[in-house]
């Protein structure tokens, strides 16, 4: 007698179940954990203070990405002390506790963790994938549950590869339709959100299903998952199909003969059932759907670029009301004001979201043969220190440095200014990062987010402008 039809979040959960503790609240298995630099410390500390070890040490990886330096300098040296020590202590700590797995400031590898877990193949269909960071949610792109907790319960999982975990609402998003020419995952992502506000998937896992979605390359899908969490989402989470796996097995070495034969056919079938339930259905068709960008301080305030500032009392809603007031006061515009043409003074092309290679390789093919527009400041961070190399192998660093951009290492950098580099009040920045909240990117500093192919037309412009109509070269 077959069994109750259950979604792919469900069956996952339903293999890492160690143990029911009530209706509501299970001891979850966890796969692969990654660690960094800025939520860890005291997580360590607390297993000092218990005397306990890590249980499983091969099973986490640690980097150093939010605090670090990006300028194109070797050695790179964090000058901040308090971030040094930072830095410094999560080594400490993996020397102490067994892990081998540390990506250090100079280390070849090192990189943003939601770019460096894929890279490195540590994340496969099927998994249960945790992180101090919310953006974790990236990784269910690649079929896996992953999310972000907090400091307390990366103690818990170093200590005992298990996390109490209560279980989330489910929510289907399907997409259909077509994308437009030139309208890419992160213009989806944004009417995604706008479509189903900050708060519309609290205490959710999305699955994400249609023909857009079946349409994206892997590396839209990480971007589509990344900002997913910016609905209040506790996961995002896309089923494997035939490009999940020929992406996972490319990056996967260690898997050979019959073992990889066995987990691509395990992948393979790793969807929900045709029948299963979902607590919410939403559905978006993306047919109609141009460039995006935000225009105030909530990923879920945007519109299409040839849209305008909305008027607050378009909200009915009195707290999206009171929302747009504020956040149309912070960004020092009025309603009514055109996005096309809004002037920027610095251009960010960076962070997990947006800093693969084909990213770099989409804002490098608007970049080619123009030059960024005077009194404009643009920057590109790749994600990692290996699409770094892979960018130069292709002759991009050249292309971005030629037309005036900086060409810069990996890290966070300027999507949370959690390092040596804030923007200053008052500057407007078209950035491809996840979050425009105030003061994200420096006290008063001003956030639009974009596509990588939107901030390169905003650099070589010096206002948001829809890329599409950039005259030919």
């Amino acid at each position: 007698m077959a069994g109750k039809p259950e979604t792919l979040y469900q069956k996952i959960v339903d293999t890492h179940t160690v143990k029911r503790i009530d209706d509501s609240t299970i001891l979850l298995y966890v796969d692969i954990h990654f660690a960094n630099e800025y939520t860890s410390p005291q997580a360590f500390a607390g297993l000092v203070e218990r005397g306990i070890g890590v249980l499983s040490p091969d099973s986490h990886l640690c980097v150093v990405d939010h605090v670090i330096p990006t300028e194109d300098v070797t050695p790179r040296v964090i000058e901040d002390s308090a971030s040094a020590r930072q830095a410094a202590k999560l080594g400490e700590n993996c020397r102490q506790f067994g892990i081998k797995a540390f990506y250090g400031p100079n280390d070849p590898h090192q990189g943003i963790e939601h770019v460096l877990m894929d890279e490195q193949g540590l994340v496969r269909p099927g998994m249960v994938v945790i992180c101090g960071d919310s953006h974790t949610t990236t990784h269910g792109s690649l079929g896996a549950l992953a999310f972000g907790i907090g400091t307390s319960e990366i103690e818990h999982i170093l200590a005992t590869q298990t996390l109490v975990y209560r279980m989330a609402k489910t929510m289907l998003i399907r997409i259909d339709g077509h994308l437009p020419e030139g309208v890419t995952a992160k213009d989806l992502a944004l009417a995604v959100l706008r479509k189903i506000s900050a708060r519309g998937a609290l205490g959710c896992v999305v699955e994400y299903q249609g023909s857009v979605v079946n349409e994206l390359p892997v590396e839209g899908r990480m971007t589509l998952c990344n900002l997913t969490v910016e609905a209040g989402a506790r996961g995002a989470i896309i089923a494997p199909d035939e490009k999940t796996v020929e992406w996972v097995t490319a990056h996967c070495p260690d898997l050979k003969g019959e073992e990889l034969k066995a987990a691509q056919e395990y992948w393979r079938s790793l969807k929900s059932d045709d029948d299963a339930h979902f607590d919410i259905v939403h559905t978006l068709d993306a047919s109609a759907l141009e460039p995006m960008v935000t225009w105030g301080t909530s990923p879920d305030q945007a519109v299409g670029i040839s849209e305008s500032v909305p008027e607050a009392d378009s909200f009915a809603d009195p707290d999206s009301h009171t929302a747009a007031v504020r956040a149309q006061g912070y960004q020092g515009l009025k309603a009514g004001t055109p996005m096309e043409g809004i002037p920027v003074q610095h251009v960010f092309i960076g962070s997990c979201t947006n800093a693969r290679l084909p990213d770099l390789r989409a804002a490098a093919a608007v970049i080619r043969g123009r030059h960024v527009a005077p009194g404009v400041r643009a920057q590109v961070v790749p994600g990692s220190m290996q699409v770094r190399r892979e960018a130069e192998a292709e002759g991009l660093d050249r292309i971005f440095k030629d037309a005036g951009f900086e060409w810069r290492k990996s890290g966070c950098s300027l999507c949370l200014a959690m390092n040596n580099f804030v923007l200053e009040p008052g500057v407007r920045c078209a950035s491809t990062t996840n979050r425009n909240f105030e003061g994200r990117q420096g006290r008063g500093a001003r956030t639009h987010l974009v596509s990588p192919q939107m901030a390169a037309a905003a650099a070589v412009t010096g206002h948001l402008t829809d890329w599409r109509k950039l005259p030919e070269i």
